[in-house]
C-alpha cells in the first residue's frame, strides 16, 4: 500500500506540472519510476500522464522518463551480429490511419542484408498495432524473448513485442489507456535489443519528431531518422508517422551527433505519388493484415507495396545499407519481386510462431 506522503508528494508533482513547472531529469526519471512500478494509485497515474503530455513534455523530461523504462522495464535479448541493427516503428497516435507500415517494411528491408530487431505492441489508438498484425500471421506473442534472439541471429530479423520486454509498466497501461502519453514518445525509443544502434521512427507530429531525436541524441544512438508524412491537399496537421507516398515528408535525421531536418517526396525515392486512399488503413486487423500479405505476395507493383519499399528504402539509408533513399528503394523494390519478403515472414514463423499459423493470402 502507497504510504500517506507519498501520494501526497505525488499529488503535488501532477499539480505543479499542470500549472506548467518542469522537472529534472532525475525528478522525471524517479516519477516514471513510479508509475512503471505501479507505486501510485491508478488515479494518481493517468492524472501524472495526462497533466504531464497535456503541459508538453521537455527534451529532459524525456529522457528522465526513457531511464526510467530502460531501467525498471526493458528486458533485454543480445546479438553478436557484424554491420548495423536497426529498429523500425512509429509512435501511433498519428492523425491519419495507414496501413501497417514499418512491419511489413522491416521483412523487406531484412532481405536486403540489414539485420532488423523490430519492436511493436497493440493498438493504442489507430485499428492495428504491429503485435495486432503479426498475431494474426501466427506470431506468438507469448514466446520468450530468446526465441526472438535465435531468430536474429539466424535470419537477420525478429520481432519484440512490448507484451514480452515490457512486464511490469508500459504493457500494464497499455492495456486499459486509450489516450496519448510521454508513453507514445519513449515507448517506440525503448532498446529491447542492446545491439540496436540506428532507427527510423515515425511521429505522430512535428515537434515529436524533434523530441525524439533529441532524446536519441542524448541516449546516443548512432544514427536515426523521425519522419511525419503529410498528404497533399490536406493542412500540416494530419499526418502519419511514416514516410508518405501521398505527398512529402517532414524527415529530422541524426548521425553522430549531427541533426538536419528537410522535406522528401515520394519522387526522391523514384516512387510514383498516389492518393492517401490507397494506403489509408482497411477496417480491422485482418483486412490490414491481408493488404500486407496481397503486397509480399503478389502486387509488387502497387501503390501498398511502394508504400512499404519507400519506408524500407529510410530504414537502408538510415543504417548505411543504401547510399541514399533512391538506391535503397531500388533495393527494396527488387528484394519484394523475388518474394523474398513473404519468405521472410514464414522463416520468422520457424524461430517465434504458433502451432497454428494463420497468414492467408
Amino acid at each position: 500500500m502507497v504510504n500517506e506522503n507519498l501520494k501526497r508528494q505525488f499529488g503535488r508533482l501532477i499539480c505543479s506540472v499542470a500549472a506548467g513547472k518542469f522537472m529534472t531529469r532525475e525528478e522525471s526519471k524517479e516519477a516514471y519510476r513510479q508509475v512503471i512500478l505501479n507505486e501510485q494509485p491508478e488515479l494518481q497515474q493517468g492524472a501524472f500522464l495526462m497533466a504531464h503530455i497535456a503541459r508538453g513534455p521537455s527534451t529532459e523530461e524525456l529522457s528522465g522518463a526513457w531511464d526510467a523504462l530502460d531501467t525498471y522495464d526493458t528486458a533485454k535479448i543480445r546479438c553478436d551480429l557484424s554491420g548495423p541493427v536497426c529498429d523500425i516503428v512509429g509512435t501511433g497516435s498519428d492523425p491519419l490511419k495507414t496501413i501497417n507500415c514499418s512491419t511489413p517494411a522491416s521483412f523487406i528491408a531484412s532481405c536486403c542484408g540489414l539485420s532488423v530487431a523490430k519492436k511493436g505492441a497493440r493498438l493504442v489508438t489507430g485499428v492495428s498495432g504491429a503485435s495486432d498484425i503479426l498475431e494474426v500471421f501466427g506470431i506468438d506473442l507469448n514466446a520468450p524473448l530468446s526465441s526472438a534472439e535465435k531468430a536474429l541471429h539466424q535470419i537477420g530479423l525478429c520481432y519484440l513485442p512490448g507484451e514480452a520486454f515490457l512486464k511490469s509498466g508500459w504493457a500494464r497501461l497499455i492495456e486499459s489507456m486509450r489516450f496519448t502519453s510521454a508513453f507514445n514518445i519513449i515507448g517506440p525509443l525503448t532498446r529491447p535489443c542492446a545491439e540496436t544502434n540506428c532507427i527510423v521512427i515515425g511521429a505522430y507530429s512535428p515537434l515529436v519528431c524533434d523530441q525524439l531525436i533529441a532524446v536519441l541524441r542524448e541516449i546516443g544512438m548512432g544514427a536515426a531518422l523521425a519522419p511525419y508524412g503529410m498528404v497533399d491537399g490536406m493542412g500540416p496537421q494530419l499526418g502519419m508517422d511514416e514516410f508518405s507516398l501521398s505527398g512529402p515528408t517532414r524527415v529530422v535525421e541524426l548521425r553522430g551527433s549531427t541533426v538536419e531536418t528537410y522535406e522528401i517526396t515520394p519522387e526522391d525515392f523514384g516512387a510514383r505519388r498516389v492518393s492517401f486512399e490507397e494506403i489509408a488503413s482497411r477496417e480491422n486487423a485482418q483486412g490490414n493484415a491481408a493488404a500486407i500479405v496481397k503486397a509480399l505476395r503478389e502486387e509488387h507493383e502497387s501503390p501498398v507495396a511502394d508504400f512499404f519499399c519507400i519506408n524500407a528504402a529510410a530504414a537502408l539509408y538510415a543504417s548505411g545499407v543504401a547510399r541514399s533513399y533512391s538506391s535503397g528503394f531500388e533495393m527494396a523494390r527488387d528484394a519484394l519481386a523475388t518474394g523474398e519478403a513473404f519468405q521472410k515472414l514464414e522463416a520468422l514463423k520457424q524461430f517465434q510462431g504458433t502451432s497454428q499459423a494463420v497468414a492467408k493470402g
